[in-house]
């Protein structure tokens, strides 16, 4: 178990939904800034955003404050993936590494492009459906050099070191192995998921080929580098909130009371009311 837990604020596929995180305390904290990129020697710490199968467009609002989770709006509307064919929605659980940052002025020397103002992306490839807000243990596998409209947007693949078989993974031509197609389907998936709104595809450094454990772990080292930078204030986010309860060396750090108050301000949880629709529902009637 993490020790971390999550609290729904508003109603599920509304503009008002938000997910916001909790430690061990049950003091709200901040997903981006305070839950610690390591959870252990070699293990990193991710935040799922969007469970395997669902479609709903979920992730950390790096500029509201703490950065809880909500779904993407595009033109006012909420923002939703489209089905692939063959496939349903994410084909991984997919999620962030805390206490990263890919910085939008630092021109990346593999891409020749600059970061696109995230934390890093991790697809999980574990058996289990995560939920949204849960907070994992992943071990690092490899990494996919994505350029998403002029920008870099690196993909780390992890598996959840809980899956029944974590240990029979251990670097990406484990996955290629043991999941035949799969890093195929994920380069294919990434390639065409925004042609349906009409956007071009999506390009690759390495000519899309997945680098290694080791390349992955440099890469996610140095997004923490400009998180730290970010969050000290050595760096103008320009925008993003750096409001945190941890990082004790941030002038953006507040106290729990004044975390809370910020949460409290928002509507309360209302649960669906509707027949699920279509997985994202399905996930939340059976959460209720």
């Amino acid at each position: 178990m993490s020790g971390f837990s999550s609290e729904e604020r508003a109603a599920p596929f509304t503009l008002e939904y938000r997910v916001f995180l909790k430690n061990e305390r049950g003091q709200y904290i901040s997903p981006f800034h305070d839950i610690p990129i390591y959870a252990d020697k070699d293990v990193f710490h991710m935040v799922v955003e969007v469970p395997r199968w669902s479609n709903a467009k979920m992730e950390i609002a790096t500029k509201d404050p703490l950065n809880p989770i909500k779904q993407d709006v595009k033109k006012g509307k909420l923002r939703h993936v489209a089905n692939l064919f063959p496939y349903k929605g994410y084909i991984w659980n997919y999620g962030a590494i805390p206490q990263t940052w890919e910085d939008p002025r630092h021109n990346d020397e593999h891409t020749g492009c600059c970061g696109d103002n995230d934390p890093i992306d991790v697809c999980e490839i574990g058996s289990k459906v995560c939920a949204r807000g849960e907070i994992i243990r992943v071990k690092v596998l490899g990494i996919l050099a994505m350029i998403d409209e002029g920008e870099t947007d690196w993909k780390v693949i992890a598996i959840n070191v809980d899956d029944p078989d974590a240990a029979n993974y251990n670097d990406i031509n484990d996955v290629k192995r043991l999941k035949p197609g799969y890093l195929e389907a994920t380069v294919d998936w990434f390639r065409r998921y925004k042609v349906p709104d009409g956007k071009p595809e999506n390009q690759f450094a390495f000519d899309a080929e997945f680098k290694d454990k080791d390349f992955a772990i440099d890469i996610i080292k140095s997004t923490h580098d400009y998180w730290r930078a970010l969050v000290t204030k050595k760096t103008d986010g320009k925008g993003i909130s750096c409001m945190n309860t941890t990082v004790f060396e941030s002038p953006f750090q507040c106290d729990p009371d004044a975390a809370k108050a910020i949460v409290d301000a928002l509507p309360p949880h209302e649960p669906a009311c509707t027949i699920p629709t279509d997985v994202d529902k399905w996930f939340h009637h059976q959460k209720n």
